[in-house]
């Protein structure tokens, strides 16, 4: 696990992504203990407060579910609130920078379909 320090997207960010993408692959399920603070700052070689901070967002979003004296779990509807954010942000801030591209470089039909078989295929 890397965490990219000159990124400017916050550190407790980056690692909230990486917890997210981890749901969303299926290594950690919904219902499944999440490691320990202490156990991820270790992991990623950040503070404490650090992944404190992205446990806190990911309780607040639903992904998470706080049991208290037990520890983090991964909330039951985690995967589909996870998919329904980053497709928003994908629609938001991905896809428009796409279809730009597409634009600045005159792709047609015939230049995407490799792409769309491949998609369509995985």
């Amino acid at each position: 696990m890397s965490i990219d320090f000159k990124s400017t997207k916050g550190i407790f960010l980056q690692i909230a992504e990486n917890i997210c993408h981890q749901i969303l692959e299926g290594k950690l399920p919904p219902g499944e203990r999440v490691p320990s603070v202490r156990d991820l700052a270790a992991d990623f070689e950040v503070n404490r407060n650090t992944v404190l901070r992205t446990y806190a967002l990911l309780d607040e979003s639903g992904v998470f579910e706080n049991k208290r004296g037990i520890g983090f779990f991964v909330s039951e509807n985690a995967v589909e609130m996870i998919r329904s954010t980053e497709k928003k942000e994908f629609f938001q801030n991905d896809l428009p920078e796409f279809i730009q591209k597409i634009k600045l470089l005159k792709l047609n039909e015939n230049d995407l379909s490799e792409l769309i078989t491949v998609i369509k295929t995985n």
